[in-house]
């Protein structure tokens, strides 16, 4: 069954971004005073939806993008009423399936701050995402516009969609998870449309202490690291310091700061980053320019209290 073709709130026609990844629900605990993580902290516990595709998607969504979500959940409550909620924002679900263990979770401890302290990930059983992108996965991304990756899922999903997506001349954007499948294959990269990560995951990939420190020194190494895996373009956030980014077809590269924000939540906010960031590419944004649409739309959710922000008037102007 062929993805259908949307129109935007401009009136604007157009083949959906397939986005691949897994689903969570995550338990987020808010220390009400200074976190002490040896000791019992009063707080506040919640329940949200989550993942990293499922934030990227929901904000793809949530700014009138049309969006395909290619991913899983169990039976639960929980995994129904994610599906229902994406439903309701239109988000196209017929590739989204159902499985035994198919939802994973998240457990998130964040300080008096709203700042991540530490996490416990639960990934999902990917087995049945696997069989089913072996079996439906050309028909996928043969009528995607372009691909959104979570390619951490395991290496078996990672090179069936990209070898599926090279050989049909798709875009593919690619998000990270757990660093599982990247370190061991970072030649999965060669190719990718824009690879984005954080510092931490940066200085993981690349090597070295260079993506740790000010963004003038990180951005002296970026072409070089960014050239040594085969990128086309790469961006590095960096938290309050903003991100870094590297274009290799262009040359251009460059420092955008951080959107100033009260942070209420910061989870999500680098999936949004992402997400703002991949829609104006594929809006033909020059990198530059995607890279501060992600940054004004990760702002916007550092003072959300949920993992994914609403609508942003002008967000592409």
């Amino acid at each position: 069954m062929p993805f259908k073709r949307t129109r935007d709130g401009k009136g604007r026609a157009g083949v959906q971004t397939v986005i691949i990844g897994a689903t969570f629900m995550d338990v987020k605990g808010f220390s009400q005073n200074a976190y002490v993580p040896a000791g019992t902290n009063i707080g506040e516990v919640c329940m949200t939806h989550g993942g990293v595709c499922r934030n990227v998607c929901e904000d793809f969504a949530n700014q009138g993008e049309p969006t395909a979500f290619v991913s899983m959940t169990d039976r639960s409550a929980f995994g129904c009423e994610i599906r229902d909620h994406l439903s309701a924002l239109r988000v196209d679900l017929r590739h989204m399936i159902f499985a035994e263990r198919g939802l994973g979770i998240w457990l998130a401890i964040l300080n008096e701050r709203g700042e991540l302290s530490g996490s416990i990930s639960q990934q999902p059983n990917f087995v049945p995402m696997e069989d089913y992108l072996r079996e439906h996965g050309e028909e996928i991304v043969a009528q995607a516009g372009s691909i959104v990756l979570e390619i951490d899922m395991n290496e078996r999903i990672a090179r069936t969609v990209l070898d599926l997506a090279a050989r049909l001349g798709k875009s593919v954007y690619v998000i990270v998870g757990n660093m599982g499948v990247i370190l061991r294959h970072p030649e999965f990269l060669r190719g990718v449309r824009c690879f984005i990560c954080n510092e931490i995951e940066a200085g993981r990939l690349f090597g070295g202490g260079s993506f740790d420190g000010a963004p003038e020194e990180a951005l002296r190494a970026l072409p070089d690291c960014a050239r040594r895996l085969g990128l086309r373009a790469a961006v590095v956030t960096m938290g309050p310091r903003g991100a870094i980014y590297f274009d290799a077809e262009t040359g251009e590269a460059g420092h955008c700061p951080a959107v100033p924000a009260g942070v209420v939540d910061s989870t999500g906010a680098g999936d949004a980053f992402f997400a703002g960031t991949v829609m104006a590419l594929g809006r033909g944004f020059a990198l530059r320019r995607a890279v501060q649409t992600g940054a004004r739309l990760a702002s916007a959710t550092l003072a959300c209290a949920e993992s994914s922000c609403p609508r942003v008037e002008g967000l592409f102007d």
